[in-house]
């Protein structure tokens, strides 16, 4: 019987026409790549309350997985902070899999067509972009280049490299691991048919038109229509958002499917783009001078979520004379993080903002792309950088009790509900940033150990140390086309060695 090629091999033929030379140096990547998506994937069985899931069975060198159908799925005890790719292969009965989307097809669970391909093309597409990484070891000057070190994604994300609908030549050209200059374009559209907020620079105006910065990919495959040059500008790590030479960031609407989900702009979040701008630079004075919040300068869209665009500051101009800015995911690209005192110092940092603005009213989604940190000409963190308001939560009645007046916004991003604003804290900061920095649970247990007794004693504090921890249950949710938005889980807290509900 013929059987469809996988996506390994049509990646390995586009890349035979497209850049012969890469052929071995792909191929020599695909078994590690295996591994790393196939230990992401052991994450999520061992710990997200996946429902075909019936029990968990950890022993001393052993995981053993009860399945629904009867059958019983056997793994390495699972660390659910580890970052390094330790599971070279699972056993379903008495097979061997050590390919995370022939698991999952042998799996044959609901709703897993689609997740399953994904993980074949992040599996392949990963190969790809290691095989395309070489980074010099020196610290980057410009802030951009600090992104194209994150070659592997998301740490934690099954899809951390998942990008359908991108040829070969498509990754080669946007993707800011294989370092590319990208053409941004503009589509001029009526301006009494936009919704804009904040300033429009003449730049992107022409007579009653506005220009509209669009991605290269965007226009060629979702808009369908012609659009003028504009400037030249360099990816970073959400693939959507550029650098532009010496000025802002444009974060465009590139409406394909990145880990999760389909990335576009909506009306809601240009609507409020303004709003939250003016929010961000009041909690940035009253975080001690160890906090800036990138603003968003302008934001515009067509009344489409697919034809929008954010310019942003860049967060290099909050750095000083010998500072360098840099995205917490590129951090384990560096060996600071392999020393503990300065991981514990760097924890600290971290929860201290990130408490601190909790406790004013506003639950940063403090990943490891939205956080940045500056470090002194010696390494030490002295600051952190946010960027992207389009996904925190903002807790009027919280900000009331600090005279901060709430900004006029409704829907989505507002909500008093505790529960919610420390998940969100929680799982992108602890869960998320710090982890993927630490690159283990003991690691990240002695850091909070150490840092944690220096912070102010609030209640979310003592909710993080009570735990368990919080985190997105990223395959579940993938596996969950019929529930919208986000569903959590509970990891083990490394502070206090409790399990989550999930894991019992």
């Amino acid at each position: 019987m013929h059987r469809p090629p996988t996506a390994e091999a049509e990646i390995a033929e586009e890349l035979a026409v497209v850049r012969p030379a890469l052929l071995p140096r792909y191929a020599a990547e695909l078994p590690g790549a295996r591994a790393a998506v196939l230990t992401r994937l052991w994450r999520a069985l061992a710990h997200e309350p996946l429902p075909w899931l019936t029990g968990r069975l950890p022993g001393a060198y052993s995981l053993a997985l009860r399945l629904a159908d009867g059958r019983t799925l056997y793994g390495p005890p699972a660390d659910p902070y580890a970052t390094s790719a330790y599971v070279t292969a699972v056993r379903l009965g008495r097979e061997r899999y050590d390919d995370p989307a022939r698991l999952m097809t042998a799996l044959g669970v609901e709703h897993a067509d689609a997740f399953t391909a994904e993980l074949a093309h992040s599996v392949a597409s990963l190969a790809l972009s290691r095989a395309d990484a070489d980074h010099p070891k020196e610290w980057p000057e410009q802030d951009w280049k600090w992104e194209q070190r994150v070659v592997d994604g998301h740490p934690f994300h099954p899809n951390c490299r998942s990008r359908p609908g991108f040829s070969v030549a498509d990754q080669l050209a946007y993707g800011p691991e294989h370092g590319p200059v990208v053409e941004l374009g503009t589509v001029p559209v009526p301006a009494d048919g936009c919704l804009v907020s904040g300033d429009w620079p003449a730049e992107l105006r022409s007579g009653d038109r506005l220009l509209v910065p669009v991605h290269p990919w965007q226009a060629a495959h979702v808009l369908a229509r012609p659009h003028d040059a504009w400037r030249p500008a360099r990816p970073l790590m959400s693939l959507r958002t550029l650098a532009l030479p010496g000025g802002p960031h444009v974060k465009t609407a590139l409406s394909a499917r990145l880990t999760s989900s389909v990335r576009d702009i909506s009306a809601y979040s240009v609507r409020a783009a303004a709003a939250l701008s003016a929010l961000a630079d009041e909690l940035a004075g009253r975080s001690g001078g160890l906090l800036h919040i990138t603003r968003t300068l302008g934001a515009v869209t067509a009344r489409s979520p697919d034809l929008a665009a954010l310019l942003r500051e860049a967060p290099e101009v909050y750095a000083g004379p010998g500072e360098r800015v840099l995205p917490v995911a590129a951090l384990a690209t560096t060996s600071l993080p392999d020393s503990p005192g300065w991981l514990a110092e760097f924890t600290r940092l971290a929860l201290t903002v990130g408490l601190r603005l909790l406790d004013l009213g506003v639950a940063l989604e403090a990943h490891g792309q939205n956080l940045l940190v500056v470090l002194s000409a010696d390494g030490t963190p002295v600051r952190l950088v946010y960027r992207d308001l389009a996904d925190i939560r903002i807790s009027p009645a919280r900000l009331a009790r600090h005279g901060i007046t709430p900004p006029s916004l409704t829907g989505r991003l507002i909500t008093d509900d505790e529960l919610m604003l420390r998940r969100k804290l929680f799982g992108s900061l602890v869960a998320g940033a710090l982890a993927g920095t630490a690159g283990s649970g003991p690691a990240l247990g002695s850091a909070l150990a150490a840092a944690v007794p220096r912070l102010p004693d609030t209640s979310d504090l003592a909710a993080l140390r009570r735990g368990p921890l919080p985190a997105k249950a990223l395959t579940l949710m993938r596996l969950s086309p019929g529930t919208p938005g986000d569903q959590w889980t509970s990891l083990p807290n490394p502070l206090v060695l409790e399990r989550g509900p999930s894991d019992q």
